[in-house]
């Protein structure tokens, strides 16, 4: 007993023991719960339990612990002496009594009125994910993410909807204070908790980049206590999944043929015998693989009564699925607090990365899609497989062998990051809190280019080297002022603050001819031609100054009331026009506060919400009036000998152009009842982004090419319905389940442009012979699908002859004739008679979630999916000579009067085949098992004797069942916001299986 007893303390004139406490915290089942907070009451005094749910703390013999965990109720137990404690915590009847992150500050879910969801870092961690962002997926309602595949990709996420068109449409990541585009950067593992801000009252405090979303995520912080170790890793490998099925060598050659007998006109002709090919090759075999994944990352945390310290190193490895495809990252974190005084903490948190990626060509998967079967990998002397020794044309004139052998691109990203901050408290209710945080990056490219003679066409006579680096410069600063009290039924939370941010980037490039190919690598722009080197710079500049405030009153904890209004002037404008002035209101009824509630047993909470706010976006060009040229090297002309470097305007501005704000209306309602075994939350809102900047393409023959009209475009609106329910019980003693759900309803309109009602024109991705695939105008979604409705396919010359179609040929498509008064043929198909065909916004997400534990094991399964959505399918239209064909269009396709009504002939790329239209479009809607996770705890007494405190160990699936109709590789496709759902080279589409283990001293 006596070896308890570490110091003596006098305390208001009496001596108090300070003593080593133990104990164990479990629910109401006997189960541990990992993580729940002890804290000594009225003191910062406290730590968390580890994974079997025990804790040891030192505190006075008279103290009382307070004993918090998320879902249940807060218990109070005096020590009176005792040296080993055994907790059992209820299930809350008030389940929105959890504390969530907002704007500054944290608040009771029960007290919030707007529409925020957050999650704890531990279920996002679960997940394979290199970016944390990917594992929310299907998790949050109103919250779309769409995986890009590639290794150390970003994901793209909408939140309700398209909020901008024009620059960054991804939402504002802050991360412990400081501001983010994106967090690639951060590990997973290190993250505590991540809250997403859906609604415009929610997000007006941080006006300035709050149009698409703000995100919200705390770090892992050390916690008194002893020191704790702990240890995730795992390893397994990618495996592409639902490839596609091309049409072999012997069935390519076939189609050849074909083609060259619709384009000759003469049905003898032939390019090569079809019987000889056989099988042929598959490229998608030659050249994809399994890929390796591994993550490793070690954490120590702890602290004593005024300090607390988190570090962490982590090292993760993704390969692609193509050959020399891979990234590399390292992270590193360091977070310390600091209590100086009882009133007065400080303290810091610094993150540093590092990753390296070996890419790939953008164009490979085109080429595996499009490569002829009948070209072998390599000839039997050795030497690359030739496509023109196979006279098939510019389409198909490549190896993709070739192409990954001589590729070599290599690029590097260093970031440093941090913050660090002084809170002081008061005068009894306020706290003033200082900040500073910031980022430094460094990014560098090379690319180089070798001499080499592959094949006909794959050949290089010139050496070229192409370097780049961008530096990134980015802090931000602010004060906040809080003052705090409540006084009989009332509650008052009042926030003032001001801020400061500088941006600024810097990026060089350039380039030599005749870079000597070194064996060592090190290639340098000073061993090229002295007269080739060319150097370029390009960069960027601005700065922010921010005043905002914020008022929460609660009354009787029934009737709730926010408001907030934020100023924010930016130097990407001018004038008048540098500042917005962002206001917002919540209100909120504590429904099962009212006395006629009292009675009742259903609910356990009940809360009416709504709001209203305003929101900016700066995420566009700085001087966006101002207008620009291109000065590239083929505007150069030469006369008699002298150089003249020419110009051509790219982009035409407005003289001025304004902030583009979002106005959000919210209206929802949070119910928890059956004993809070079901919560359920339903919102219904809409979002208008008012004078949204908009690039509207001018059309060539006004003696401009790719040049666009920028500025202060349209007005488009979001407006749409979420659901969550969530179930959570038991079956007997050792069997507990969580079940959820949430669907997302989203409607996209374009309510005004300035254009009236003309359309904007896009859809490069799917551009052939100068035809736009996409459209925006008023009344339709933005980039809309727009193209002609296929009426089936012309089977003889007879057909065509009685048709608006005089110049197609048996086997092309048919195209409705619209065009005449109230839609009926006017005997000429023309652009008049395109429509739209297809709308690449989703209306429909969802996700299920479950998770189930029995004993020492658990299980985790998660459902996702999207509906309604349409994909432009561009891989089967952009064809400039025999490029292959899937085996459905093989089997499918018409080849003689009768064989098809639906599939055109090989010719599918000729003729107007090519021009948008509904053939092309197919159905992106998909569900899939996103994640599948099966767990196993050690007996704590069996680690115990190792001195380890818990050992999990797991397998993983990520993706491994995929369901959908569209006949490409991969339906969870992204793209700009005007340019959306077009499919000419996506990344396929691939399943990830690992093994994995968690170990905590």
């Amino acid at each position: 007993m006596l070896d308890n007893y570490l110091v003596v303390l006098k305390t208001r004139g009496a001596e108090s023991v300070l003593a080593v406490i133990t104990g164990t915290v479990t629910d109401e089942k006997g189960q541990p719960l990992p993580g729940a907070t002890v804290k000594v009451k009225g003191s910062s005094t406290g730590t968390s339990t580890d994974a079997n749910g025990k804790f040891s703390l030192n505190v006075p013999d008279d103290a009382v612990l307070e004993i918090t965990y998320v879902g249940y109720e807060t218990a109070e137990v005096p020590v009176a002496g005792k040296t080993d404690i055994s907790i059992s915590l209820k299930p809350s009847s008030q389940l929105q009594d959890q504390v969530v992150v907002v704007g500054y500050g944290t608040q009771r879910k029960l007290d919030v009125t707007g529409a925020v969801t957050q999650l704890k870092g531990d279920e996002l961690a679960k997940q394979p994910a290199i970016n944390p962002v990917s594992s929310l997926q299907g998790k949050v309602a109103g919250v779309q993410i769409t995986n890009r595949g590639a290794p150390g990709s970003s994901p793209q996420i909408r939140i309700r909807g398209l909020g901008t068109v024009y620059g960054d449409p991804n939402p504002l990541y802050v991360v412990d204070g400081v501001w983010f585009t994106d967090i690639s950067f951060l590990n997973p593992n290190d993250i505590e908790s991540l809250s997403i801000l859906k609604d415009a009252s929610a997000q007006s405090i941080y006006g300035i980049r709050a149009a698409n979303g703000v995100v919200l995520i705390t770090t892992k912080k050390g916690r008194s206590g002893k020191p704790v170790i702990n240890y995730n890793g795992y390893v397994g490998w990618s495996k592409i999944t639902n490839q596609i099925d091309l049409a072999n060598g012997n069935e390519f050659a076939t189609m050849a043929n074909e083609l060259l007998q619709i384009n000759t006109k003469n049905p003898d002709t032939s390019l090569v015998d079809a019987s000889q090919f056989g099988k042929g090759t598959e490229w998608y075999n030659q050249i994809l693989r399994n890929a390796l994944i591994t993550s490793h990352q070690i954490s120590v945390s702890g602290g004593a009564d005024r300090t607390t310290y988190s570090f962490s190193l982590g090292y993760l490895r993704q390969d692609g699925l193509v050959e020399t495809n891979k990234f590399e990252r390292f992270t590193a974190k360091l977070q310390t607090d600091f209590t100086v005084t009882k009133d007065l903490k400080v303290g810091y948190t610094v993150t540093a990365s590092a990753n390296q990626t070996d890419s790939v060509p953008e164009s490979i998967f085109r080429e595996l899609y499009t490569a002829a079967p009948i070209v072998p990998v390599y000839y039997s002397d050795g030497s690359y497989g030739d496509p023109s020794d196979f006279n098939l044309g510019d389409g198909a004139n490549f190896n993709p062998q070739v192409t990954i052998d001589y590729n070599d691109q290599k690029s590097k990203f260093s970031r440093v990051t941090g913050s660090m901050y002084a809170e002081l408290k008061f005068l009894k209710n306020f706290t003033f809190r200082t900040s500073l945080g910031g980022e430094y990056g460094q990014y560098e490219f090379q690319g180089y280019t070798p001499v080499y003679a592959a094949t006909l066409k794959q050949r290089n006579t010139t050496s070229r080297l192409n370097v780049g680096r961008t530096e990134i410069r980015n802090w931000i600063i602010e004060n906040t002022l809080t003052y705090d009290r409540k006084f009989g039924d009332h509650s008052v939370k009042a926030l003032v603050g001001q801020g400061a941010q500088r941006n600024q980037w810097y990026r060089l490039t350039a380039s030599a001819l005749n870079v000597p190919n070194t064996s060592d690598g090190d290639r340098y722009l000073t061993l090229g031609d002295p007269a080739t080197r060319f150097i370029d710079d390009d960069g960027d500049l601005y700065t922010v100054a921010s005043y905002f405030g914020r008022v929460n009153y609660a009354f009787k904890s029934r009737y709730l009331v926010n408001a907030s209004i934020r100023a924010d002037g930016s130097s990407k404008f001018f004038g008048d026009d540098r500042w917005a002035y962002l206001p917002s209101v919540g209100v909120g009824w504590v429904i099962t506060e009212e006395s006629f509630m009292d009675d009742q047993e259903i609910f356990n909470n009940l809360k009416l919400r709504g709001s209203w706010g305003k929101i900016g976006n700066a995420s566009v060009p700085t001087n966006i009036s101002v207008l620009r040229v291109n000065q590239d090297p083929y505007l150069t002309a030469i006369f008699n000998g002298q150089l003249y470097t020419g110009a051509s305007i790219t982009t035409v501005v407005p003289p001025t152009t304004v902030w583009e704000k979002g106005v959000g209306t919210d209206i929802g309602i949070e119910a928890s009842l059956l004993k809070s075994r079901l919560s359920v939350e339903v919102d219904w809102y809409n979002r208008e982004t008012e004078d949204a900047i908009f690039p509207i393409p001018i059309l060539s023959s006004v003696g401009t090419t790719g040049a666009q009209i920028l500025g202060n475009q349209a007005t488009f609106r979001n407006r749409g319905w979420e659901f969550t329910v969530n179930w959570r019980d038991g079956i007997g003693k050792d069997v507990s389940y969580t079940v959820g759900a949430n669907l997302s309803i989203n409607d996209n309109e374009v309510t005004s442009t300035i254009t009236g009602k003309n359309p904007i024109f896009a859809g490069g991705g799917a551009s052939t012979g100068g035809a736009l695939a996409t459209r925006t105008v008023v009344g339709r979604p933005i980039g809309e699908f727009y193209g002609y409705q296929t009426d089936g396919i012309f089977q003889n010359q007879a057909e065509i002859n009685n048709s608006a179609q005089p110049t197609a040929a048996p086997g092309d498509f048919r195209f409705k004739d619209l065009s005449g008064p109230q839609g009926k043929p006017d005997g000429v198909i023309d652009a008049l008679d395109r429509v739209p065909i297809g709308n690449p916004n989703p209306k429909y997400y969802y996700g299920i979630n479950t998770t189930w534990n029995y004993k020492n094991w658990d299980l985790q399964l998660d459902f996702q999916g999207v509906a309604g959505v349409d994909i432009y399918n561009a891989n089967l239209a952009i064809r400039y000579g025999n490029e292959n064909f899937t085996k459905e269009f093989y089997d499918n396709r018409w080849h003689g009067e009768g064989t098809s009504n639906k599939w055109p002939s090989a010719n599918i790329g000729g003729g107007e085949n090519y021009r948008p239209n509904s053939f092309f479009v197919e159905s992106g809607a998909y569900f899939r098992v996103r994640n599948a996770q099966l767990g196993y705890t050690i007996n704590p007494d069996v680690t115990g004797r190792w001195k380890i405190s818990r050992v999990r160990v797991y397998a993983n699936a990520q993706n491994p069942f995929n369901f959908f109709s569209y006949r490409g590789i991969n339906p969870e496709l992204g793209g700009t916001p005007i340019d959306a759902g077009i499919d000419n080279n996506v990344y396929p589409l691939f399943a990830t299986y690992n093994f994995g283990l968690n170990v905590t001293f």
